[in-house]
């Protein structure tokens, strides 16, 4: 064996050992990390060392640091934010994505890989049930899935009125509208901020955060328009009526947008299709493959059903590169260098297959709802949604008992749920997202959450 080969393999075995132990360690360690990164710093070193260190040196060095500052976001009682865990062949494939180390940015120079995310694509379009001309761009999470997606929607617009933002601009550019539903994540805030497209116009929305049709018919006008719209309100997990509001957008030569991060997968759900009745006729999507998927993070992925405006808006050309009369990676996403983030999709639908996505979808809502049921029966707790997909938000009285009790869940460490504002109350949020969330923690959070509930009574 070379010394290059050693070096491989002692690194890679040290990896291997320290993550099976982490991945061992996430059913029963505290969820919560033990020390904060202020107490960590000492031990990651203050100064660069002054020679080189044995890689698998290094690698036993960055577990030890780390283990206290970890958060167990692979427990099955881990329900923050929307956070989904990781497949094991998504995980796997990740790890040789990184091994093979290859820029999947044209189909000449990475074949393997690109084919690999191709393959992908047309599954995820078959799978949503989503029009099969799609452009798909695998990119870095549900920020830049939603930033390329409304690109490509202001690169439209203001195509349709005759402006030509790419040579020219947007100064002097007739104004595009954009509007959004009251409850629409940031993310879609975010995304118009780096486009250069300002606030958006802010729709009323229901009790459970869905768009109000009648509230955005008054709203439409014929002038350039993008319309945002939501599947899974981050707080309800409601949808947006999809058939009524792109209906009235389309009438007036709107782009409509979806910003799915968990929700879209409601699409390969036979259960759970009704929610997204209607949402294949909109002009662009975006969602987020660490969430309902569970691929490791780094993977958006952005759906655009006008290949023309996506790549208008993001394709780039050099004389050094070699371009592919299909179109290449490097045309669908933001960056022109990056790693083939979509071959850990391509081994988690490998894995599962169209019957195991629509468990794994069914498996998060009904674990939502057991949730949501358990929670109830406790004395002094409300839930305050219509339980309709993998979001729970449920109060305990006023907003000082409710923060009381969810300082105590995090002390204790046996679940993590989020703390957050929602119809004008504190609450605490669960956002089942882990594929292997079961019936145990199930129950095992119901009685944290009453643990709680008792101490603060």
């Amino acid at each position: 064996m070379t010394a290059r080969e050693e070096a491989y393999t002692a690194a890679l075995q040290a990896a291997m050992t320290h993550a099976r132990s982490w991945l061992a360690s996430a059913p029963d360690r505290p969820v919560p990390p033990r020390r904060t990164a202020d107490e960590l710093a000492k031990a990651f070193g203050q100064m660069i060392p002054a020679g080189p260190t044995d890689p698998a040196a290094v690698i036993d060095l960055l577990s030890g640091a780390a283990d206290d500052g970890l958060m167990a976001m692979g427990s099955g009682r881990f329900f923050g934010w929307v956070t989904g865990g990781v497949l094991p062949a998504a995980l796997a494939a990740d790890w040789l994505v990184s091994a093979w180390d290859q820029n999947a940015s044209t189909r000449f120079a990475t074949p393997g890989v690109v084919a690999a995310e191709e393959a992908a694509a047309r599954w995820l379009l078959d799978l949503l049930g989503l029009p099969a001309g799609c452009d798909v761009g695998f990119v870095t999470g549900a920020t830049m899935a939603n930033f390329s997606c409304l690109a490509a929607a202001r690169e439209q617009v203001l195509t349709d009125v005759g402006w030509d933002v790419g040579r020219r601009g947007l100064t002097g550019a007739p104004a595009v509208t954009v509007l959004v539903g009251a409850e629409r994540h940031e993310t879609v805030d975010l995304a118009l901020r780096y486009l250069g497209l300002g606030a958006p116009s802010v729709v009323p929305a229901d009790d459970q955060g869905r768009i109000r049709v009648d509230a955005l018919v008054e709203r439409l006008g014929n002038r350039p328009t993008i319309l945002c719209l939501q599947a899974g309100n981050l707080h309800s997990g409601a949808f947006d009526p999809f058939v009524e509001a792109i209906a009235a957008a389309h009438e007036h030569g709107a782009w409509v947008h979806i910003d799915g991060a968990f929700g879209l997968w409601a699409g390969a759900s036979p259960a759970y299709r009704r929610l997204v009745e209607g949402y294949q006729h909109a002009d662009s999507w975006a969602t987020d493959a660490h969430k309902t998927l569970n691929v490791p993070y780094d993977s958006g992925i952005a759906i655009v059903s006008r290949p023309a405006a996506l790549r208008g808006a993001l394709g780039v050309h050099g004389a050094y590169l070699v371009p592919d009369a299909a179109g290449d990676p490097l045309e669908k996403t933001p960056e022109m260098s990056r790693r083939a983030r979509g071959v850990p999709v391509w081994a988690a639908l490998q894995s599962l297959g169209r019957s195991g996505v629509a468990a794994l979808v069914d498996g998060l809502a009904g674990h939502a709802q057991a949730l949501a049921a358990g929670v109830a029966a406790i004395e002094g707790v409300e839930v305050l949604n219509e339980v309709v997909f993998t979001q729970v938000c449920f109060a305990v009285g006023e907003d000082e008992r409710t923060r009381a009790v969810m300082d105590c869940l995090l002390a204790e460490g046996v679940v993590w749920m989020s703390g957050s504002r929602w119809a004008g109350r504190r609450v605490i949020r669960i956002s089942v997202s882990n594929w292997s969330t079961d019936s145990q923690d199930v129950e095992m959070s119901v009685a944290a959450v009453r643990r709680a509930v008792m101490a603060t009574a």
